[in-house]
């Protein structure tokens, strides 16, 4: 989680929301990424599908059967998808999201009897930070925006 957080930490240097991901199979890390949707004008650009992407170039397979996501933000429905589709074998999450998330909060795209691939989910690993560095870049946003 301590490389999702640099991550974080990284896209908030950047002005993007501060959320970062990594993927890892055998301790070996295949991928990192932070948020990029304002750099690369991408809705989709998420950290956790950047990852997944870059991790899947790496592997030259579309699925990551044994690796595990570690993001510092609880995926959204679609990152839900992705990770589903890639068939990650654990997810680790450091903040819950009641607003976007689609893991625990929202429409809970594991629980979906359409979903064919859930990964086994651990929550709060990082918490603290994730959400410190999260507050911090929006209390900045509201600041600036007065």
């Amino acid at each position: 989680m301590d490389i999702a957080l640099d991550e974080a930490r990284a896209a908030a240097a950047r002005g993007e929301v501060p959320v970062g991901a990594v993927v890892v199979r055998d301790g070996v890390v295949l991928a990192r990424a932070g948020n990029r949707m304002r750099a690369l004008a991408d809705p989709t650009a998420h950290a956790e599908m950047l990852a997944i992407r870059a991790a899947c170039r790496e592997t030259g397979d579309g699925r990551l059967v044994g690796a595990d996501l570690y993001v510092t933000l609880e995926p959204c429905a679609m990152c839900a998808g992705a990770i589903s589709f890639a068939r990650i074998r654990r997810l680790y999450f450091a903040a819950g999201d009641e607003k976007g998330g689609g893991v625990v909060h929202g429409g809970r795209f594991f629980t979906q009897p359409t979903c064919h691939h859930a990964p086994e989910v651990y929550e709060g690993m990082g918490e603290r930070e994730a959400a410190a560095l999260l507050k911090a870049f929006f209390a900045q946003r509201r600041a600036e925006n007065g």
